[in-house]
Parts: structure tokens; sequence; C-alpha cells
């Protein structure tokens, strides 16, 4: 991987932010969906009053799509921002609604999540508490972690530096990740070595049927598109 020009580290950008309503709730949907294995208004206000995770999710999310628009939808996407800031100090996660995330996010536990806004996270994945996926300033590595599709990270690990996760892979409890990690392997330690490559089934649950992961892609690619029926 080229390393990442100094100046353009940590600066806020809008390439997570979702462009249409559209998208937004489709995102949304697909990560409430991780949660329950269910889609509808119930569901919804259950997980966004009750689950820190979700809750955070829908005011990250939406403060992205706010962040978008004309004049910041004139004070709207301050009232979230800090709707969303509160949610931090209230919770203890940080992840920036500008964060390139996929569809599927679950948060499991809360507290002492901190995510670089130069992240990128595929879908269907898994953040646990204590989790850290931060920058490194110099070097080859300098820049934030890239997380393929079905990552699981585990209590208390640290990903730190522009390197990639695989799809389907572990990251375990308290484990140090400072160089990349192949599709389907488990790492753990300090510093993290392979300890096998049995992937991330039976840990990644509930995955987002694959028909609104193609809607959210859709949305995503044409924030213009008209809206199609929801599940």
């Amino acid at each position: 991987m080229a390393p990442i020009k100094p100046e353009q580290l940590g600066k806020p950008h809008r390439r997570g932010c979702p462009r249409s309503f559209r998208h937004l709730r489709l995102l949304l949907q697909a990560d409430l969906y991780r949660y329950s294995g269910r889609i509808d208004a119930k569901t919804f206000w259950r997980h966004f009053l009750f689950t820190p995770g979700y809750k955070y999710t829908v005011y990250m999310r939406s403060c992205g799509y706010l962040k978008t628009k004309r004049f910041q939808a004139f004070g709207f996407y301050l009232l979230l921002k800090w709707l969303l800031l509160r949610c931090r100090y209230k919770f203890g996660i940080a992840i920036p609604e500008y964060t390139e995330i996929g569809p599927g996010l679950f948060i499991n536990r809360f507290g002492g999540i901190y995510i670089n806004g130069d992240t990128v996270i595929g879908t269907n994945a898994n953040l646990t508490h204590g989790t850290m996926l931060g920058q490194a300033n110099r070097g080859s590595r300098a820049g934030s972690p890239v997380l393929g599709d079905r990552v699981f990270i585990g209590a208390g690990a640290k990903i730190i530096g522009h390197i990639h996760l695989g799809e389907g892979c572990i990251v375990g409890a308290n484990a140090v990740v400072t160089k990349d990690v192949p599709e389907n392997a488990v790492v753990g330690g300090n510093p993290a070595k392979l300890i096998s490559e049995a992937g991330s089934g039976g840990y990644i649950n509930r995955l987002v049927p694959e028909d609104l992961l193609q809607r959210c892609r859709v949305a995503g690619r044409n924030p213009a598109a008209g809206a199609s029926k929801d599940l």
C-alpha cells in the first residue's frame, strides 16, 4: 500500500456520508437487521431507545447525511451533531459521521470504541467494546485501517495504521494489529499473530440479506435513483 501524504491525514471529509435520504434509510435498515433480524417500526424504536450501539449509529449516519445538504440543512446538522457528541460522551463511542462504513454495522456493547474518520469498514462488521481503529502518522503504514466485509473485532483490540483486514477475518480480544491480515484469518496477541484460518463464521450473525445490500449499493452509487419498496 502506498503511504498517505501527512497533510492528508485526519482531515474531515464526506466520503462516508449518505447523499440521499433513501440511501440513509436503507443503511439504517441494514444496521437494524443485524440487531434483531427484523426491519419494522417497533423494532426500530426498541433498539433506538434502548440499544446504545444502534442509537449512536442512527445519529452518526443521519448527521453524515445532513452534512452534505445545502447550508447543512438550515441548522438541523448542528442539532444532530450535538446529539451525536452527547452520545459519544454518554456511551463512550467515537465514530465520526463521515467515516466510510458499509451496511450492517453492529456495535456489540459499548464503551471505549474509537474509530479514526479515515478508516474504511466493509459490510456486516462487528465492533466490540474497547476497540480502537487508529491512525499511524508516519512510515509506510501512515493512515488508518481498511476492513473488508464480515470482520469481527474482539474486545480491546487495537488496529493501527493503513493496513488491510481481509474479508471474514477475526481479531482476537486485546490483540494489537499493525500488519495486513489475510481473508478468513484469526489473529491474536501483541503483536498479533495468525492463530487459525477458521474465519468469522458463527461470529457474524444475522447477515444483511443480499437484496438489501444491493439496494444500498445502488443508492450509494446513484443518489438520485427513485425509491424502491422497503423490506
